[in-house]
Parts: C-alpha cells; sequence; structure tokens
C-alpha cells in the first residue's frame, strides 16, 4: 500500500535540475499507457523541464505525491537540504 507522508510540495523539474548533484533515477518515474503496434502498452514517462516532481518531507523527491514510490532523487545531503531550504524555500518536516 503506497505512503502518503505529512508534506510535499511541487516543483517544476527545471528547478530541481539547477542543483549542481541532481542525478535522477528516471527508470522510477511513473509509467504511461502507450499504443504501440496496436496493442496498450506501459512505458516509463520521459521527464522534462515541463514535467513537476515532489519534494518531501525527507528531502527525497518523488514523480508523484506517495513518499515510498517512483522515487526520482533520494540522496538528501547536506548540500541537497541548504538547496532546498534556501533556493527552493522548502522547509521540510513541519514542527
Amino acid at each position: 500500500m503506497s505512503k502518503m507522508g505529512n508534506y510535499c510540495k511541487a516543483y517544476p523539474i527545471s528547478s530541481l535540475r539547477q542543483f549542481s548533484g541532481w542525478r535522477e533515477n528516471v527508470e522510477n518515474a511513473r509509467k504511461e499507457k502507450k499504443q504501440v503496434d496496436g496493442k496498450e502498452v506501459e512505458v516509463t514517462r520521459q521527464l522534462t523541464d515541463g514535467d513537476f516532481l515532489y519534494l518531501q518531507e525527507d528531502f527525497t523527491v518523488t514523480d508523484g505525491v506517495f513518499i515510498d514510490e517512483n522515487v526520482i532523487f533520494d540522496r538528501p545531503t547536506p548540500e541537497w537540504v541548504s538547496f532546498c531550504k534556501n533556493e527552493l524555500k522548502f522547509d521540510g518536516i513541519l514542527q
């Protein structure tokens, strides 16, 4: 069962990609249904600068609101946390 965190905020990927240590786990992006040779198949969606991802309370980034699904970035280093707080104005876990 999917787990919903207490807090997350959507950001355009272009904002997240400004972090010098940003590395996307693109294989974890949500699946989309497409028609291929007349058959409906699921494929991993391509992430573009126009898409939004969710910065979670634990400073991971997901492709959807659930904290434990479609994790795109999971390296919450001190530099990343500082970038989130200072550049993105994200506070993380609410007190």
